[in-house]
């Protein structure tokens, strides 16, 4: 499918971002304000979202079909950021029907791109449930009229980020941990700033347009690597990761629901998640879009300090020292 041009003033893009109070979507909408962009925002409830100055906001439902269609009128580009894990163990079929109705949407609108943010991880060895549903909503968007632009990434190191709490309450109230196998499975985490800024950067650039690309951080870790150099930011020390064979993915997902914060509903697809590799395969997306990335640990130290990212947004401040 041929690429539809955008305008080519920036000030004339109208973009919306779906997912504007998720993780990823709260960074992204001041982000593409600040580059010059014409967004809208759309939220379920907008009574409780604080909107930057200039931002547009909608309310709407992408499970409910009619509800957000006066949100997609007069948009140019869209960013899909939308993911039902927190809903529990139907997830995947919630995320497959929220793809489907946006896409008839935004067809029906003329949008002309969509951006998606997806996971990491070969094809051919997506064993997790959860990174598979990633993976279809691509396919379920890539179907539409719009060019759609994929970026695929790991572990997002941010303030707000499940996978991240997940790892970072670890450290905090296990000083030695009895893992599974996955402590070994290769990852390439990547800070907050620099996903944000590849997905304020594809849309200026019409070579991306079509396109899926992978992203990580400048490093490839084990989880045992991101678990012990996360507690030597915080705490000025590591912990000890023991890999046990027998303790299995849904063990461990069952163990780590009583030691940590996060939701069962999230822990146990991130966990079953952790046993695939997610390496970034190639590097394309930089010639197109050059970011300078930020090493591991100064993202871990501006998702736990509270220091302002790239782009500028201030992230919950703690003390980096336990």
């Amino acid at each position: 499918m041929p690429f539809n041009p955008l305008p080519h003033s920036v000030g004339d893009v109208h973009v919306l971002v779906t997912g504007a109070t998720g993780f990823v979507g709260s960074h992204l909408v001041s982000a593409l304000s600040a580059a010059g962009h014409d967004v809208r925002a759309l939220v379920r409830d907008p009574t409780g979202y604080d909107a930057a100055p200039g931002v547009d906001v909608a309310s709407g439902d992408l499970l409910e079909p009619g509800s957000f269609a006066t949100a997609l009128e007069g948009i140019d580009a869209a960013y899909y950021l939308v993911h039902s894990m927190r809903a529990g163990s139907d997830y995947a079929e919630r995320d497959r029907q929220a793809a489907r109705n946006f896409r008839a949407a935004a067809d029906a609108a003329g949008v002309a791109r969509t951006v998606y943010l997806g996971a990491l991880g070969d094809d051919d060895a997506l064993d997790s449930r959860h990174l598979r549903s990633r993976r279809e909503v691509g396919r379920i968007l890539a179907g539409g009229r719009a060019d759609l632009t994929t970026l695929r990434a790991a572990i997002v190191i941010g303030t707000g980020s499940a996978s991240f709490r997940l790892v970072r309450e670890l450290t905090e109230r296990l000083p030695v941990m009895l893992t599974p196998r996955w402590v070994r499975t290769e990852c390439q985490p990547i800070a907050i700033g620099d996903v944000v800024a590849y997905l304020v950067g594809v849309l200026d650039r019409p070579e991306t347009a079509g396109e899926t690309y992978d992203i990580g951080g400048p490093e490839v870790l084990t989880y045992a690597d991101i678990l012990r150099r996360t507690g030597r930011v915080i705490h000025g020390r590591e912990p000890a990761v023991v890999p046990i064979p027998i303790l299995s993915p849904w063990l461990s997902a069952r163990t780590i629901g009583l030691v940590t914060d996060v939701t069962p509903t999230v822990a146990r697809p991130l966990i079953h998640g952790l046993t695939t590799p997610v390496v970034a395969r190639d590097n394309r997306i930089r010639r197109s879009v050059p970011v300078e990335l930020t090493t591991f640990e100064t993202a871990v130290e501006r998702a736990v300090a509270g220091t302002r990212d790239r782009n500028g947004h201030q992230q919950r401040a703690r003390s980096v020292r336990q």
